[in-house]
This record gives C-alpha cells, structure tokens and sequence, in this order.
C-alpha cells in the first residue's frame, strides 16, 4: 500500500501538468521583472563601483609598487656613492697620515741633526778651552820647572810665548 502510494505520488509529480507550468513561467517571468526593476539595477551599481574600487586600489597598488622600486634603485645609488665617498675620505686620510709622518720623521732627523751639529760643536768648544787651560797649565809647569833649573827668573810673559810656540809647533807635527 505503502508503495502504490508512492508510485501514485511519483507518477503525478512526473507527468506535466500544463497550467502548473504555464503559471510557474508568468511568476518567473514577473519575479524576473520586479528584480530587473528593483534588485538588478543597484546590484550592477554595486558590482561596478566594487570593480572600480579594486581596479583603483590595483592601479595604486602598482603606482606604490613603482615608487618603492625608484625609492630603492635611489637609495641603492645613494649608498655606493656613501661607499664611495667613505673610501676616499678613508684614502685621503691614510694619505694625509702618511704624508704627516714622514714630514714628522723628516723633522725629526733635520732636529736631530741640529742637536748632534750643536753637540759636536759645544764638544769642540770644550775641548778647545781644555786644550787652552792644559796648554796653560803646562806652560806654567814649563816654566816653573825651567826656573827651577836655570834658577833665573824670566819675565814670565817671556816664558809663557816660549812655551806656547813650542806647544803650537808639537800639535803641527801631529797632526
């Protein structure tokens, strides 16, 4: 029973019934226009201001892209020419050091020089007045000794310009 009833049910739902259609299309086709009218058109609207809205959020997408990529093709630039610049100064300073030190080592052996010129004249100054006082001391030795000996008494300013030309004609054989 069960199962003549849903055959039953099965077949009328199979078989066209043509009011049920020909009422089904006029409520379409009514739906249809009434969502035309009203629905449709704000829905287009709202698609096309969507679309326009992704396609200038695109475009400014793109516009960002590209002022990134200039942004950092600048700063790129930028940094070799700081990389640049730092080798040069870090050049011109080791050339600046360099330069400094052999001016300063060139200063120094110019002074050193002076000091070893001034030493070498102060020990021939010395050695000179040592000469001098010896040169007097044994003049008066001489002449001490020679008045011991001869037992007479020179005029010592005599004495002393005897002694002194022997003295000058010894240190001329010397040297």
């Amino acid at each position: 029973m069960l199962t003549s009833g849903i055959i039953l049910l099965a077949g009328s739902l199979l078989s066209p019934n043509p009011g049920l259609i020909f009422w089904t299309a006029i409520t379409f086709v009514i739906v249809l226009l009434i969502l035309k009218k009203v629905a449709w058109g704000p829905i287009l609207n709202a698609l096309e201001e969507r679309e326009k809205g992704i396609q200038a959020s695109i475009d400014r997408a793109h516009k960002a892209k590209d002022e990134s990529e200039a942004i950092l093709r600048k700063n790129k630039e930028l940094f070799a020419k700081a990389d640049a610049e730092s080798d040069r100064i870090i050049r011109e300073g080791k050339d600046y050091a360099e330069k400094l030190r052999a001016d300063l080592t060139e200063k120094a052996q110019v002074e050193a020089k002076k000091i070893i010129t001034a030493a070498k004249e102060e020990i021939e100054q010395e050695k000179r007045r040592a000469l001098d006082v010896l040169r007097n001391e044994v003049a008066d030795l001489a002449v001490k000794g020679a008045e011991k000996i001869i037992k007479t008494t020179l005029d010592a300013e005599m004495q002393k310009k005897i002694v002194d030309s022997m003295i000058q004609d010894l240190s001329t054989k010397r040297n």
